[in-house]
């Protein structure tokens, strides 16, 4: 018994590894480099099941061949002739719009023509149902005004075949024949319905967990969700928060002996250096502008050690800056943080950004600009959060933006335990 569930478990994987082979290979027909997500997405799914019916349409024009209805099976051998010809025009033009125009329009007519040709809905096992594929794969291919004609045409069918179903000549198929056809065609139609839409639902929930990836690399988690719940500005005050600023030492200089590209990557390597740590101590990057890196404690999360943190942060940052060399050089760094009450949030309707505002940042921003090259300069503000924990030198006052005298320490490392 387990060694069958084992064969059975393989023939499944086989048959899955198989069907995602060809729905691959199916896609890059009429794939062009410049194609959005959600038109490769499309092209996808209108070629897998343009080309996934032809062995059906096939094997129902040998069955109705073989049953005495020879022009009953001329019209699904019509479908066998047109699709690989119009899949072929499309993989050469990559035209999409005349590609699933034609596509959809043959899903919708052979199936009524092929009913009409039987006798009827009853005789002909229901299969126009096939035609209900043709505003399903316009629901998933197009947007809903086209959909709408769609739906329009498969109602209007149903509505001519009903009218016309008194004139119409039963071929003289069996009771069994036909009532096998009716489970076939049900069955087939729900099938392939029920695969599209899953294709479509796992694909489109793929690309919205990337997107949600991508927001939450710009946004906080809580900020997204409050963003998606309703579109207005979301700002907060935070009584406790800590700001923590780090600048490159004489950085103009150097980049004007650097190529961009070269300045670039060296950035994006110091700055993944800290993204690192910012994530290890579960802190909020808030932006970086040229060399300068910005990150925050106590902000959107409440953190009541926010200062200590935030100290940690930059022992640690100022360790891996002396530890290594970036692109092949020696950085140096200064570091600055101010403690105290913040607005935080996301204002404006485009390229949103989470940012900070108030005294505590500006002031952070200049413990940063005014220190020294490997300083870890703080305000008293977080000095005194921090002194019993943390080795600090007094550093005197120095004057700051509208003439404030600020008193400063040096962080120098951690106190023995």
């Amino acid at each position: 018994m387990p060694q069958n569930s084992s064969e059975s478990a393989g023939r499944v994987r086989w048959i899955s590894s198989v069907c995602q082979r060809l729905v691959a290979q199916a896609g890059r027909i009429g794939a062009a480099p410049t194609d959005t997500t959600e038109r490769a997405l499309q092209k996808r799914l209108i070629v897998s099941l343009s080309v996934g019916l032809l062995p059906l349409t096939f094997l129902w024009s040998v069955i109705y061949f073989a049953a005495g209805a020879p022009l009953s099976a001329a019209i699904p051998g019509l479908y066998t002739i047109i699709a690989p010809i119009n899949t072929a025009v499309f993989a050469w033009t990559r035209n999409l719009v005349v590609y699933r125009f034609i596509q959809l329009l043959i899903f919708l007519i052979l199936p009524w023509l092929l009913m009409m040709s039987l006798g009827g809905f009853k005789n002909s096992s229901v299969v126009i149902i096939w035609a209900a594929l043709c505003p399903l794969a316009a629901l998933l291919l197009e947007d809903l005004r086209q959909t709408v004609f769609w739906v329009l045409g498969f109602v209007s069918l149903l509505i001519v075949s009903a009218i016309l179903q008194p004139y119409l000549v039963p071929v003289g198929l069996s009771e069994t024949f036909v009532t096998w056809f009716f489970v076939l065609n049900v069955g087939a139609v729900i099938a392939i319905a029920f695969t599209l839409l899953y294709y479509f639902v796992v694909q489109r929930n793929f690309f919205q967990e990337r997107s949600e990836m991508l927001l939450l690399n710009i946004l906080p988690k809580e900020i997204s969700e409050a963003l998606k719940a309703k579109q207005q500005p979301i700002a907060a005050q935070y009584q406790d928060a800590s700001i923590l600023f780090a600048d490159v030492v004489e950085f103009t200089p150097m980049a004007a002996t650097m190529t961009p590209m070269r300045l670039v990557d060296l950035l994006n390597e110091v700055f993944q250096c800290f993204d690192d740590l910012v994530e290890k101590y579960d802190l909020e990057k808030i932006k970086t502008i040229g060399d300068c890196y910005m990150v925050a404690a106590g902000v959107p999360r409440s953190c009541p050690d926010h200062a200590r943190v935030i100290v940690n942060l930059a022992l640690d940052m100022r360790a891996a800056v002396t530890e290594r060399k970036f692109g092949d050089r020696e950085l140096a760094f200064r570091i600055g943080i101010n403690s105290g009450p913040v607005v935080a949030g996301v204002i404006g309707r485009k390229k949103f950004i989470y940012d900070l505002w108030g005294d505590a940042v500006n002031i952070a921003s200049r413990m940063e600009s005014q220190g020294q090259s490997q300083s870890i300069q703080i305000t008293r503000n977080t000095f005194r959060l921090i002194k019993d924990e943390f080795v600090c030198e007094a550093k005197g006052t120095i004057k700051v933006k509208g003439g404030d005298q600020l008193e400063v320490w040096h962080v120098l490392g951690r106190k023995a335990t």
